[in-house]
């Protein structure tokens, strides 16, 4: 945390007959200075002097730390904390209010100083080396934009690396450029998505709070690629190719954890695919990990789709010939506690984190007015004809007499097929997942089968949903809370069972690894 002087705003709420008094503390010989806010239940207005802002600029040097205080009460907020085992979602933990030293003037802005035993971020010197390096490269004069692959084990620290460098890089260029490659854990989309995007606020909180529409997205709908490793590469060039060449924005490309087997060639390729100017590889002291992917490794090894020489997997597909590139390896070891592990606290797991995702996503079907919380099943959801647009299954094989009873009441990509739909003889099914641009997703609540209806919930707006003509069904599940949490239900909730066993043969999830050729062919091969 950066040390100095701390601007903080604070709150003059008008809720009814109640007023809420402004403060002005002092800590450490220096003025929190207290910006007056009037908050309304519609509306958010500042009432700021400016003889009182010329002073404050005046005060504020490049070692002050300034705090923005804005209201919690959101759509997203009201709407997670609707569900009973997320009602302590944004209430400090007990841990921390026992730790807390007392009497401070930050309590009386809601915020909590902590003992100095407990740790926030702790940075490395390869850490805080590789910040400085890639902030200097990005400040200064080289040809083309920065394109910045980070990469490293699961728990090792590669997502609050990313948005540590993007909120730094903020402050010197007026956006970042984000390329999505993880697809369990996602930054800025529900899980099983590759997305292209571009980054222009700072990023101040877990994925769930700063959810946004990519500028261009795939939808996998796996948080796994293992079962088509095709498919995921296919996708990333598909995106990497929408990308105008003209950019000069700094671009980072996150990475997933799986840095054993094929998930090491993958990396391989994605080096050699995409124009990296540095390779930002973070491990850990704990256990043996992937090799360093220097210009000189990758020279001699292969990856999935490519092989030695180092060109780049563009240059194949363009039968160019170019010399290999170089580019910049840069290594951190992680010091944190608990590095390597997964997170112990409440909410930290990675299936909670991509629930919570998928939750904030689904949050703006809620009115942006204060209010009660109204349950999914209360809204009224599209209706589409089965002959306007094309069903498929990313993950599995499904017979076309199933198709429905899979996808009814699950979380569908909503995508735009190049090749139009037919209009007449019932409706249709794909055999194999395109990959196709994707707008957003939708709940599909319901189909009516003698009417030829798809009854669709989505917060993507009636423009965009016009472009729509083919919903992809993926892995991705809805959350359990959103069927157990459906109040005004009497008797047995929709879609949900407690009369059922995994015990029984094709009970579970069939597993099914596209990326291996089977031991049979290789031997006939051989032969």
């Amino acid at each position: 945390a950066q040390r100095g002087a701390a601007i903080c705003h604070d709150r003059l709420v008008n809720r009814g007959r109640r007023l809420y008094k402004r403060h002005l503390y002092q800590l450490n010989a220096e003025y929190i200075v207290l910006e007056r806010v009037f908050l309304t239940f519609n509306c958010c207005e500042y009432a700021f002097l400016t003889a009182s802002r010329k002073k404050l600029l005046k005060s504020i040097t490049t070692n002050s730390s300034i705090i923005l205080l804005e209201p919690i009460e959101t759509p997203m907020t009201r709407f997670l904390s609707s569900f009973p085992d997320l009602s302590e979602l944004f209430n400090h933990p007990m841990t921390e209010l026992m730790s807390a030293v007392p009497d401070t003037p930050l309590n009386g802005l809601g915020m909590i100083p902590l003992d100095s035993y407990i740790e926030g971020l702790k940075m490395s010197k390869s850490y805080r080396h590789a910040l400085n390096t890639l902030v200097s490269v990005c400040k200064g004069d080289i040809d083309g934009c920065p394109v910045i692959l980070v990469c490293g084990t699961k728990n090792v620290g590669k997502s609050t690396f990313i948005r540590v460098l993007i909120n730094t890089l903020l402050n010197y260029t007026a956006s970042v450029d984000y390329l999505e490659g993880d697809l369990g854990q996602t930054e800025f989309t529900p899980a099983g998505c590759l997305s292209l995007l571009t980054v222009r606020e700072p990023l101040l909180g877990p994925p769930f709070t700063h959810q946004q529409t990519p500028d261009h997205m795939i939808y996998y709908g796996q948080s796994s690629c293992n079962s088509d490793l095709g498919r995921y590469m296919e996708s990333l060039k598909s995106l990497w190719c929408r990308r105008s060449q003209t950019r000069e924005a700094p671009i980072i490309i996150n990475t997933m954890g799986w840095v054993k087997g094929f998930g090491f060639k993958l990396l391989v390729d994605m080096i050699r695919f995409f124009p990296v100017s540095h390779v930002v590889q973070l491990s850990h002291s704990g256990v043996n990990q992937c090799p360093a992917l220097t210009p000189d490794f990758l020279r001699t090894e292969d990856g999935f789709q490519t092989h030695p020489p180092a060109q780049t997997a563009l240059d194949e597909f363009t039968e160019s010939h170019s010399p290999p590139r170089i580019y910049s390896h840069i290594s951190i070891q992680a010091e944190f506690q608990g590095v390597g592990s997964q997170g112990t606290a409440k909410h930290q797991r990675s299936d909670e984190l991509r629930n919570l995702s998928l939750l904030a996503y689904l949050s703006q079907l809620q009115c942006p007015d204060p209010g009660p919380v109204r349950p999914l099943h209360s809204l009224t959801p599209y209706q589409v004809p089965h002959t306007a647009i094309a069903l498929g299954v990313t993950h599995c094989d499904v017979v076309p007499s199933h198709m429905f009873h899979a996808s009814n009441g699950s979380l569908v990509g909503l995508c735009c097929l190049a090749e139009k739909v037919p209009s007449k003889g019932g409706p249709v099914f794909l055999s194999q997942a395109p990959i196709c641009p994707c707008v957003g997703f939708g709940l599909l609540r319901g189909i009516d089968m003698a009417r030829g209806l798809y009854f669709l919930l989505t917060p993507v707006d009636p423009s965009v949903l016009r472009k729509v003509n083919c919903l992809l069904l993926g892995a991705i599940s809805m959350p359990s809370c959103i069927f157990t949490t459906q109040p005004g239900i009497d008797g047995e909730m929709p879609y949900v069972t407690t009369d059922y066993s995994f015990d029984l043969t094709g009970a579970g999830k069939l597993r099914v690894f596209k990326g291996m050729t089977r031991p049979s062919f290789v031997y006939s091969s051989l032969c």
